[in-house]
């Protein structure tokens, strides 16, 4: 009997003055529902199908798609309580409705459908990058532009919301709407608790409520995209002492540190907290440097790594003849991780990259190494270095700056110079920036520039060719445009073309080309961190050394001061990072990161710390580096990882990272 009372009191809702109110969010739940039954299916390869986690998943969703639901209406629900009863039905009454709800459904038709391309290239629901792209709409807007049919999409979004008016119309909803003059205590009785639940639910609702498994895609399936990307939008940055499990800080510095020496270093300091150290070489070589970080360029692409498409046969002939780094990780999934990695030599510090990041000037990083000796720095992007704060992170390092320059300027901090790529130097260009044979030629002019010069150069150049919407020029490779293939192929062709240039000048024999990914194409699968997807191909290509394979466990942070061992560079450092030569098989370590979930991989154990405090341990087996969660930890393994990514980030956090006088004197 109850039941039946409820189930008839419901069904009369919608005959009522708030039959469009709960319509409306009837619909956005239905519509949630469906995507995510759709995204189900679409990643079921990577689901752990453990029915009472797929209902958990569910009922948690419906919790979100509730709670974003009334919030979104919260606006309506008050002008319903609100306007006299004698306004109801009027003109205005059916103005402001129609206005209102034709907001919400633009809101709610685009948030879902934008869902479905984002799940396509990260896996998850929106994130920390939705916010980003929030900021830099000119590449976001042209990408979008040049990836899909815009004109179609409007289209559809058009007539998804005619098409909802003409049902509300046909099954009545708006003629109950305007005709049921309840009284305001009437109002009162429905809207109130209504509102209540609503603030509540905003209030109590937390995006982290949804991670209960190890399974990334279920506990993804159970978030809301629109809060998801509310959630990110209120906590783009993460302090490690509020969020993440701690050591004592001098435990923490005294296991880092015995971490850290190499047996060619010594620390300068007694201090506890002071990580500088000199490191001896011999023989020192000063060749030129030309670092190439080379987009989403996943180890998975090459020969060597068993695929069987022919994509990469340049960079798989230049790593026959190159130091080649088989066994190698990046630590994170985007392009600001791998800059991050490869110029400051860190772990990946939660929240934004330190790239992103304000006050990130004047840090200690490669490029206080090489400016001690001589070196003229270049930063090299065929885009607009605006973009995630690339030009202001670069300058405030002191490089000097090549890009796109679209009217961004550089911070007045900066004391840099910038060099414009000019209209009559490109040939290709799309969202992202200058196609990859385009920006080769910057980095040939640049380098002609310095040898005239007689002075050393080293330039990080960062390639976009191998970014959706995967575009470069016609008839330069066999396989169509707008595929990742294609892009992949094309990306390798500019890069052979650009060394066999390269070649052709008076610089190269005394010049070395470390050529990197600065992430995997995609980080998408069943683990909140998926190694597999961190695996990414280096080589140091013209070195005078012999080739050579490294298969040791090597992470993005270890590949510079790697290539300054080799040079036998005598140097003070405050890196992280580590010459892999010098490093002891039992200190072989990778740092795997993801925004919020941080992790060190060493043997066959992969530690994970979350903004939970929760610590869990995995084994690591099969050529897809599974993972089989640990019921015992490795205690000494979890206080290694913590150590690390605490000290790096309250050392950003109090100023640490900043270059020491005394280190910079050390250095020259």
């Amino acid at each position: 009997m109850m039941f039946k009372k409820l189930s008839a009191f419901i069904k009369n809702l919608y005959r009522t003055r708030f039959s469009a109110l709960f319509s409306v969010l009837s619909l956005y739940i239905l519509f949630s529902f469906l995507i995510r039954i759709s995204f189900l299916i679409w990643s079921s390869k990577d689901v752990d199908f453990n029915l009472i986690y797929i209902l958990r998943a569910f009922f948690t969703g419906f919790i979100y798609d509730f709670t974003i639901g009334t919030l979104l209406l919260f606006l309506y629900v008050l002008y319903l309580l609100i306007i006299p009863k004698k306004w109801i039905g009027s003109l205005f009454d059916k103005g402001f409705t129609y206005f209102y709800l034709t907001l919400i459904f633009i809101i709610i038709y685009f948030s879902l459908l934008a869902e479905i391309p984002f799940w396509d290239e990260f896996g998850v629901r929106f994130n920390f990058i939705a916010v980003d792209y929030l900021i830099y709409t000119y590449e976001v807007v042209e990408n979008i532009n040049e990836s899909y049919p815009l004109p179609l999409i409007g289209i559809v979004l058009i007539a998804l919301i005619a098409l909802t008016f003409v049902l509300f119309k046909k099954i009545k909803i708006f003629k109950h709407t305007f005709s049921d003059k309840v009284s305001v205590s009437g109002r009162l009785i429905i809207l109130f608790p209504l509102l209540l639940i609503s603030v509540g639910l905003g209030l109590i609702m937390k995006n982290k409520q949804a991670d209960f498994s190890n399974n990334m895609v279920v506990n993804e399936l159970g978030k809301n995209g629109a809060f998801s990307f509310v959630s990110a939008f209120r906590s783009n940055e993460l302090d490690y002492e509020t969020f993440y499990p701690k050591l004592q800080e001098k435990e923490a510095y005294s296991i880092l540190k015995k971490n850290l020496l190499q047996e060619n270093q010594k620390f300068r300091t007694n201090s506890y907290d002071d990580i500088s150290r000199f490191t001896s070489g011999d023989h020192e070589q000063k060749p030129n440097i030309i670092l190439i970080a080379i987009e989403s360029f996943s180890a998975d692409f090459l020969s060597e790594f068993g695929n069987r498409d022919h994509l990469t046969p340049n960079y798989d002939q230049l790593s026959k003849e190159s130091i080649f780094f088989t066994n190698l990780y990046a630590t994170g999934t985007r392009t600001v991780r791998g800059m991050e990695a490869l110029t400051l030599c860190v772990p990946p510090t939660p929240g934004n990259s330190i790239v992103r990041r304000p006050d990130n000037e004047n840090l200690f990083s490669i490029s206080t190494i090489i400016k001690s000796k001589n070196y003229h720095p270049y930063f090299i992007y065929g885009g607009d270095g605006y973009f995630d704060n690339m030009n202001n992170f670069f300058g405030g390092q002191g490089f000097d700056i090549v890009d796109r320059d679209r009217g961004n300027p550089l911070s007045d901090q900066i004391k840099t110079s910038r060099f414009p790529i000019k209209d009559n130097e490109v040939s290709f260009e799309n969202a992202w920036g200058i196609c990859d044979e385009d920006l080769y030629k910057q980095s040939i002019k640049y380098a002609d520039l310095n040898y005239r010069k007689e002075k050393p150069f080293f330039e990080f150049v960062m390639t976009t060719s191998n970014h959706k919407p995967y575009t470069f020029p016609d008839g330069k490779i066999n396989l169509p445009q707008g595929d990742r293939n294609g892009a992949v192929k094309y990306t390798d062709y500019a890069l052979g073309k650009f060394i066999a240039e390269a070649k052709s000048k008076p610089w190269f024999k005394n010049t070395v080309f470390v050529i990197v990914a600065d992430h995997c194409a995609s980080s998408a699968g069943k683990w909140e961190i998926n190694i597999a997807k961190h695996h990414i191909p280096a080589i140091i290509y013209n070195l005078n050394h012999s080739p050579d394979k490294i298969d040791r466990l090597t992470s993005q942070i270890d590949l510079m001061p790697t290539l300054f061992g080799y040079l036998g560079w005598n140097y003070s450092s405050s890196l992280y990072g580590k010459d892999i030569n010098k490093t002891k098989v039992r200190d072989e370590r990778a740092f795997l990161g993801n925004y919020r979930t941080l992790g060190m991989l060493k043997s066959n154990i992969f530690t994970q710390i979350d903004d939970r405090k929760r610590v869990k341990q995995f084994s690591v087996s099969g050529n897809d580096q599974s993972l089989s969660e640990l019921k015992n930890k490795n205690k000494l393994l979890v206080s290694e990882t913590i150590s690390y990514y605490q000290t790096a980030s309250t050392r950003f956090k109090n100023g640490k990272m900043k270059n020491n006088k005394v280190l910079l004197a050390r250095n020259k």
